[in-house]
């Protein structure tokens, strides 16, 4: 069913959104006092039921699943029977034949805890939809021509609520071809079911200047729909319905959460926090948990690694550390297709390398991606081969002054609240820290006033855009040089050697407009890196004009 805004508890006035502990994103200074409706500032969903429980099947479950049901007897979950959130249906009867249906659901997680559920499909009024970066007054004016052809000049947004991070994504230009709209324009507030919302135009249905570039892999953080069927790194295994190589508009067409579930943080069986994102995963085993280690080197995370179905991972935390947590997300990975740089072949979705993490920082990003052998796309001026970075907040956030003083990404996105009845939970709105900042900036910077706050977020703010502007400028000037030298004939070794200075000036200033945090999570970092991304753009175009004499 496709809710729509009437539905919803609209906080015309301020009474809800102050007795649920969510304050307003002010960045102007106070509001006048409102006439008769206050300025709505957000949307917050019903609290939804408690689903109930169907017949008892616990101890028939414990038969065939002793491990599972010993997970949930030792948790705060053991007041639940199995079928709370499994309809065992004739599963019983002949388990091979007949599949227990899992109910993964935001409303049944939200039956028991609301607070929680509300504030994750809050929708924020003010975060805007369809925001182009790539405009005027966007954080990257020049993007469409520093990454052309990529299909992400096609149309790239900054992002919004979370309620609307699968449907975004697949009516996104760059995604399926414009293949799938909203029934209406009218519906851009409207959540609920997927394809209660969307339409599907036809397979036959292209819309101008749009790119098909989404894939299975890049749809598992936006959604855990699939959670149960997707194998290890996206591997083929006959056990798992869909791998990297699957029909990515298959894979859509059977979601119907509107975002991530509960599960891709919260272990239904243990009730521990957990990761199950692959990539991350992966990243961990083999890089180790840098940087969460402490001054001996001892790790300040333990995961622990839990394989099941034969062909599924997922890692539970002993405590929770959202640094970790947020990280299956907000972090650099690759998860589309791209060139192998030994070879200067296509590489396929078939290849491992197209689910992977590199958990560095950005000044050992190139060298990483050296020794992977991948680059994304190959420049449609210069001819460089080009990483696309995503969106590092993880790793921008490592060493940074927060970080070091044990600062964690829920402290400033997710703090904790007070509800109606005075009891305090932690918001899952996962929104600007300005949104509430006596609960964030203020908390620790007990001195500062709100207005000090602001104004501090936005000088660190200001000077990087400033930077990621001079950054770009230099990058647009070392294509232009680029254009002039290819027409002139300038050997291939020069100009090999000067894509190479291109694609490190393009990881130093792209990771910086991919991030979200427009430079406040590392500022010291951000300098630094948009100084030397200039740096080898200048290099650049130095080796080219000597070449051009």
């Amino acid at each position: 069913m496709k809710i729509t805004p009437g539905v919803f508890i609209v906080s015309a006035a301020l009474v809800l959104l102050l007795a649920t502990g969510i304050t307003a994103c002010n960045n102007a200074g106070p509001e006048p006092e409102p006439e008769n409706n206050e300025r709505v500032m957000a949307i917050i969903p019903d609290a939804p039921d408690v689903t109930p429980a169907g017949e008892p099947v616990k101890e028939i479950c414990t038969g065939c699943h002793p491990v599972n049901v010993q997970m949930i007897d030792s948790s705060n979950h053991a007041v639940h029977d199995c079928a709370q959130c499994h309809i065992p249906g004739n599963h019983p009867d002949n388990p091979l034949l007949n599949e227990s249906v899992v109910n993964t659901s935001h409303e049944l997680c939200g039956g028991c805890h609301p607070d929680q559920y509300q504030s994750f499909l809050t929708i924020n009024l003010e975060s805007e939809a369809k925001l182009e970066k790539a405009t005027p007054v966007g954080i990257s004016p020049m993007f469409d021509k520093l990454l052309a052809p990529y299909g992400f000049t096609k149309e790239h947004n900054e992002p919004r609520s979370h309620a609307f991070m699968v449907v975004d994504h697949i009516t996104v230009d760059r995604a399926f071809g414009g293949r799938f709209q909203l029934e209406n324009w009218q519906d851009t507030l409207a959540t609920g079911n997927v394809w209660d919302i969307l339409v599907d135009m036809g397979a036959q249905y292209t819309l101008p200047e749009t790119a098909k570039a989404s894939n299975p892999v890049c749809l598992n953080c936006k959604t855990t729909d699939h959670i149960l069927e997707w194998a290890y790194l996206g591997d083929e295994n006959m056990f798992a319905d869909w791998n990297r190589s699957s029909d990515v508009v298959e894979f859509v067409q059977t979601l119907e959460s509107p975002a991530m579930g509960c599960i891709m943080c919260h272990d239904p069986h243990t009730t521990s926090h957990r990761v199950v994102r692959d990539g991350l995963i992966d990243a961990v085993e083999r890089e180790g948990p840098f940087p969460y280690m402490d001054d001996n080197g001892d790790s300040l995370v333990n995961l622990e690694v839990v394989e099941f179905r034969g062909f599924r991972k997922i890692a539970l935390l002993d405590e929770p550390v959202a640094n970790v947590m947020c990280a299956q997300c907000h972090v650099e990975y690759v998860c589309n297709p791209g060139i192998d740089t030994a070879t200067g072949e296509y590489i396929t979705m078939a290849d491992p390398r197209t689910n992977h993490f590199p958990w560095v920082n950005v000044f050992d990003a190139y060298e990483h991606y050296q020794e992977l052998g991948f680059r994304d796309f190959k420049h449609a001026i210069t001819g460089a081969t080009l990483v696309k970075l995503q969106h590092p907040d993880a790793e921008t956030n490592w060493g940074s002054l927060h970080q070091t003083n044990g600062v964690e990404c829920s402290d400033c996105h997710m703090p904790k609240l007070t509800n109606a009845a005075g009891d305090t939970y932690t918001s899952h709105w996962q929104t600007s820290p300005r949104t509430y900042i006596d609960k964030t900036c203020l908390s620790c910077h007990t001195e500062w006033t709100e207005a000090e706050a602001e104004y501090r977020i936005d000088t660190i703010q200001n000077y990087i855009k400033g930077k990621l502007s001079k950054a770009e400028y230099w990058l647009g000037r070392l294509i232009d040089t680029f254009e002039v030298a290819i027409r002139a004939g300038v050997s291939e070794d020069v100009l090999d050697e000067a894509r190479e200075y291109h694609s490190q000036a393009h990881i130093l200033w792209e990771w910086w407009t991919a991030g979200n945090s427009g430079g406040f999570h590392n500022p010291d970092q951000a300098r630094e890196s948009l100084t030397r991304s200039v740096e080898f753009s200048k290099l650049g175009i130095e080796l080219l004009e000597n070449a051009l004499k």
